[in-house]
């Protein structure tokens, strides 16, 4: 697929250790990259189970990944479900599971989403399009005190009272509904002193990103799959979650040193070197974390 490059693909082959004839999960689909890397490891007769939430990214990995034919089992729904999908399509117990959190390239790509300021598109934000919350209706009808919490918490923004003002202001005369006029609105609480603070970061970056997390409950998410997880895998079976924001990594870090049944392979998150940042500059804040149910 165009433009589609799998981020730390090495490395989480060479952590989940896909052997001929496993039974494996990417969680998070995608462009299908780690899937079809996988697909290729455990051949001949070894089966993927492919979860992705947005059917247009669905749609085109469906073709990517055809030529593995039934090997490859493709399901649109949130990873969320975890358990459910891979009951109903015969996966009970698995040797390695895939998590790449986030949003991916085709949708931050993808004018009509609303998941970039680089375009005046709809604030959607949302990665299944046929759910009810969209970024704008949280924008728009959210109170005070949440607004604040999802920009300090969700963007880890110092700049969140006053972001949350410059909304309520403008919401009180005109709907906030494309995502030029949120990140014009942002952009006009920052003040011009530290607005450019960080090198080609646009003001109102970390409050895209908070807006989407909300969004699509991402933090809620991963909370309620780790578990499931777990009981999927097999003894000696691993897991990998690759993330993107510091509060996912945390959740997984924690999780994996609290659980009684995972011994943590990764003591420290595993990231990409010079020559993938290169290649792939939106791998650098990519952090990969394995563990291997006992």
């Amino acid at each position: 697929m165009p433009g589609h490059i799998p981020v730390l693909l090495e490395e989480v082959l060479s952590y989940l250790d896909p052997k001929p004839n496993d039974s494996v999960i990417d969680a998070t689909l995608g462009g299908g990259g780690h899937a079809s890397a996988l697909l290729e490891a455990i051949a001949p007769n070894g089966r993927l189970l492919g979860i992705e939430w947005d059917a247009r990214t669905l749609e085109e990995t469906r073709k990517r990944l055809e030529r593995f034919g039934s090997r490859a089992m493709l399901i649109r729904g949130s990873y969320r479900d975890l358990e459910q999908f891979a009951g109903a399509c015969a996966f009970p117990e698995v040797s390695g599971i895939l998590f790449d959190l986030g949003y991916s390239s085709f949708q931050i790509d993808d004018p009509d989403r609303g998941f970039s300021f680089r375009f005046d598109a709809p604030l959607d934000m949302r990665y299944d399009v046929s759910g009810d919350l969209t970024a704008a209706d949280i924008v728009n009808t959210w109170p005070k005190e949440e607004l604040i919490r999802i920009f300090r918490d969700y963007g880890e923004e110092r700049a969140s009272g006053r972001m949350v003002a410059a909304i309520l202001q403008a919401r009180e005369h005109v709907s906030i509904t494309t995502t030029a006029q949120f990140a014009a609105i942002i952009a006009s609480a920052v003040p011009e002193r530290t607005r450019w603070g960080k090198p080609k970061i646009h003001p109102a970056t970390q409050a895209f990103q908070a807006l989407r997390i909300a969004t699509n409950d991402e933090l809620g998410n991963v909370e309620a799959v780790l578990p499931q997880a777990v009981r999927l895998l097999k003894p000696g079976g691993r897991l990998a979650v690759i993330s993107f924001h510091s509060l996912e990594d945390r959740i997984v870090k924690n999780f994996f040193e609290a659980s009684g049944e995972l011994e943590v392979l990764t003591p420290k998150p595993v990231m990409a070197g010079r020559k993938e940042l290169d290649a792939n500059p939106r791998a650098r804040t990519a952090k990969l974390r394995v563990a291997m149910k006992r």
